[in-house]
């Protein structure tokens, strides 16, 4: 049986993010989704997991659980088995991408959280199609479910979030990189520069899919994290 495999959802979001790939692959090997919502910090959230979680596990995060899931390995490198890095970011915010954030904090505290989550997560994000509606209704039930004081907590930890290029290079166990062809808010020359940054990564492109391919496309996406999760612990 493989080792446990840890799932780590975006920003906003919980378990149904991976809900496809979590009926699939539980019948194959233990599988868990953390959440990413409790500190103010990405350090405060990876020291608040790292406890709860099993003493070796496969780590794998989309977005802002890409994020977490750097400094998860970054702090206990010895006890990820492997990483697999989902339409995410391993630069820090920019002082204008973090201004951004502000008025939207604002609207989060003035009861406007919708708006809010229909403004960071626009349809344009994801790959054209009749389903782009639906998922991002999934995304604003998720959204709304978690709360504002989450989404505050979480853009005041990406506000201040490392820089985790030195972490990748160190990077020792067999990492997937992936991102979906359509993704416009973490693309695909990204997660290029990403996997090369780490030495032996796949980089895997998913077809017809944005920044959600675990929802847009959820055969290939989790296809490619079983053949992720049968890569042997020592690379060549």
């Amino acid at each position: 049986m493989s080792e446990p495999l840890v799932l780590l959802p975006g920003m906003m979001c919980d378990a149904r993010l991976f809900g496809p790939q979590i009926a699939e692959l539980s019948s194959e090997m233990p599988v868990m989704t953390a959440p990413v919502t409790g500190g103010e910090r990405v350090s405060e959230i990876a020291s608040g997991l790292l406890p709860l979680l099993p003493q070796k596990f496969a780590l794998a995060g989309l977005s802002f659980g890409g994020i977490v899931a750097m400094e998860i390995l970054r702090r206990a490198p010895d006890r990820v088995t492997r990483i697999a890095l989902l339409d995410t970011n391993p630069l820090a915010e920019t002082p204008q991408s973090s201004a951004a954030y502000e008025p939207l904090i604002v609207s989060a505290k003035a009861g406007q959280l919708g708006k809010v989550i229909e403004t960071f997560m626009q349809p344009d994000y994801l790959a054209p199609g009749p389903q782009r509606a639906e998922i991002l209704g999934i995304v604003k039930e998720m959204g709304l479910y978690l709360g504002p004081d989450v989404f505050i907590r979480q853009v005041r930890a990406l506000q201040r979030r490392r820089d985790q290029q030195s972490t990748l290079r160190k990077c020792k166990v067999p990492a997937l990189v992936m991102c979906g062809e359509h993704d416009t808010l973490t693309p695909v020359k990204r997660h290029t520069f990403m996997a090369e940054l780490i030495p032996y990564a796949e980089l895997k492109v998913i077809e017809g899919a944005g920044h959600l391919p675990t929802l847009e496309q959820p055969a290939a996406t989790t296809a490619a994290l079983r053949d992720w999760m049968r890569q042997p612990y020592v690379l060549q």
